[in-house]
């Protein structure tokens, strides 16, 4: 599974005109599924994800996790992030999970991280989202897992 990774001030996904999730401090998480993925990728995500030490300690050093400043999470389906451009300047999308296995590792990811962190927020599968997000640091990182 891919996933980008940005540590906000604030964060949303609005659909239609309508909001589908929002967030004050904590990550933004663009998340995809590459073909062959599992749910073993989607545990081991989650897992890093919830650890990863990027918020700021009372020294200033990134030695903290979401689940240490308590913040929340905006999970957000983003397929293109299996985009390959090596070939020309139209991006393939082949890398990617099938639409129904993405969205189903999508939900279970959803769903597990809804049991390991009490704010969970999301956007919409398959929907013409817009991202709205206020940066910290600014902090992005990008992640693999196999």
């Amino acid at each position: 599974m891919l996933a980008v990774v940005q540590r906000v001030r604030e964060a949303k996904v609005v659909v239609a005109g309508g909001t589908t999730g929002a967030i004050g401090q904590g990550l933004l998480v663009l998340v995809c599924a590459e073909r062959g993925d599992g749910e073993a990728q989607a545990d081991k995500l989650l897992a890093k994800l919830l650890k990863l030490r990027i918020f700021s300690d009372e020294a200033g050093k990134m030695n903290r996790s979401v689940q240490d400043v308590g913040g929340g999470l905006l999970v957000v389906s983003q397929f293109t992030l299996a985009a390959e451009t090596s070939g020309g300047n139209r991006p393939s999308f082949t890398n990617a999970a099938p639409p129904d296995e993405g969205r189903r590792l999508y939900e279970y990811f959803v769903a597990k991280a809804r049991e390991a962190h009490p704010v969970v927020q999301t956007g919409e599968f398959a929907a013409d989202m817009q991202v709205h997000l206020v940066n910290d640091g600014p902090v992005t990182i990008p992640m693999t897992v196999r």
